[in-house]
């Protein structure tokens, strides 16, 4: 594997299927839908956030880590998987909440992943601030010290995009365990949709095509920035994570793909384009996508094909992030 240098925690089921999504692709009229399901990979619930955290745990667990601290939005899923795989190796975990979504209702804060938070013994701190990674962050170092001072031994899951991606090795793992399966598939893939925030899932999978020959285009959709700023952000980290992994200066400009149309009004937030995708996803195929990652991935496709980017003979996969927790707190998907 070309990530085998790299300590490794195993989190995650994998491999994940791949599914037909015969139903949706009638109903859309456009090339054929296929779903990788990453939603699959267990761990509390499951998505894309165990494979990222098998290369942070693994970091912690040979430096002989005792508490993992990490931070992200209160509905996030990352900060769900996290006290899920420090419960499994047997180490406290401190998570930071930070308001990113404004004016939502009580189920928000109270429900879904919050509750599995607290389900899980997890102990939450406060971040009043939505988009301030650094800031963050720097509150996550801060109470790694008072933690050293106490006697334990922390570990910082960083977010902002100075650090080194470690998680992104879990989406060169998924290339590769991708392409292994489609040389068992009577089709060729010509495109692949995945959700793109943090940016470390979809550079992770660029850097690992790319680096085992493999030129399908991935089409990140936007779920916290604007294409501009995106892009950059992507490319960036693509190109680290290449280097990571043996094969620098392979990631080129037009690698990396961005679709921002069903974005605004934002990180979190619904507009009718998302609601439509999660809509159609559960009446027609029995499949739950939620409102932050996967379904914004699902419509950010939808828009695709309806704007003609992909010919009806096309296979066009979707990478399932997980996150169907977060649908319990926006009841108003169903209160209707």
């Amino acid at each position: 594997m070309l990530t085998d240098k790299y300590p490794r925690a195993l989190l995650a089921h994998t491999p994940t299927p791949i599914e037909s999504l015969t139903n949706l692709s009638k109903k859309l009229g456009g090339p054929h839908i296929w779903v990788k399901r990453d939603d699959c990979t267990g761990l509390a619930f499951g998505g894309n956030k165990a494979r990222q955290l098998e290369y942070y745990l693994g970091e912690a667990v040979r430096d002989n880590a005792d508490t993992i601290l990490i931070t992200s939005a209160v509905q996030s899923n990352y900060l769900r998987s996290a006290v899920s795989a420090a419960r499994k190796y047997g180490m406290e975990v401190e998570v930071q909440q930070e308001e990113r979504v404004p004016n939502r209702p009580y189920e928000y804060y109270h429900s879904g992943n919050p509750y599995l938070l607290k389900l899980m013994g997890a102990k939450i701190h406060s971040y009043p601030v939505g988009e301030d990674e650094e800031g963050a962050d720097h509150a996550l170092y801060e109470r790694a010290e008072i933690l050293k001072t106490e006697g334990k031994c922390p570990y910082v899951i960083p977010l902002a995009g100075k650090h080194i991606p470690l998680g992104s090795l879990g989406y060169v793992d998924c290339a590769e365990e991708l392409l292994e399966q489609l040389k068992d598939l009577p089709f060729t893939v010509d495109g692949i949709a995945i959700a793109s925030g943090s940016g470390t899932t979809h550079a992770g999978l660029v850097a690992g095509l790319r680096a085992l020959g493999s030129n399908i285009a991935v089409y990140g959709i936007c779920v916290r920035r604007d294409k501009k700023s995106q892009s950059e952000r992507v490319f960036e980290k693509t190109k680290i994570v290449a280097e990571m992994i043996g094969h620098a200066g392979i990631i080129k400009e037009d690698d990396i793909i961005i679709d921002d149309h069903t974005l605004l009004p934002g990180y979190g937030q619904l507009n009718e384009n998302v609601t439509e995708a999660i809509d159609l996803a559960a009446k027609y195929e029995g499949l739950l996508v939620d409102p932050v990652y996967s379904g914004k991935a699902l419509a950010g496709l939808i828009h695709l094909i309806r704007n003609g980017r992909f010919s009806d003979d096309q296979n066009i996969l979707l990478v399932h992030t997980g996150g169907a927790p977060a649908l319990f707190g926006y009841p108003e998907l169903i209160e209707k």
